[in-house]
This record gives C-alpha cells, structure tokens and sequence, in this order.
C-alpha cells in the first residue's frame, strides 16, 4: 500500500495560490447555501468550516518577519 508524502517543498506563491483557491472555494459554497435551499445545505457548510480550518493551520504556519534587534513598527 502507497504511503503518504509527508515532506512538502512549496514557494511562498504556492501557499499565496492555494491560500486563494480555498477562499474561491469558500466562497462560492457560501453562496450557495444562500441561493438553494436546504437541499445538501449540511455537506456545504462541513466543506466551509473544514476549508476555514485549513486555512487557520497554514496561517498558523507562517513565519512572519519581525527585526530580533530595534523597535518594531508595524503598519
């Protein structure tokens, strides 16, 4: 039986085009809960908060640059 890769080498524009389809995706569920009815409403919004929670885990992977020496100014 084939085993999963669990080494993953992706560019920051890799993450910056998936992080944009799964908002897409996101998206035009949402969507689609709002025109239809309740008609596979449940399966939606399990793909909504599945695809929020990926994206809060590569959030929560992100390295944000911060100076180690000097006064930090955000913004």
């Amino acid at each position: 039986m084939p085993r999963y890769n669990d080494l993953f080498e992706l560019s920051v524009e890799d993450m910056e085009l998936i992080e944009e389809a799964m908002r897409h995706a996101i998206s035009a569920r949402s969507v689609a809960l709002v025109d239809e009815g309740n008609e596979d409403r449940e399966a939606r919004e399990n793909f909504v908060r599945k695809a929020h929670e990926l994206l809060g885990r590569l959030h929560d992977q992100k390295i944000f640059y911060r100076p180690k020496s000097g006064v930090y100014v955000s913004g």
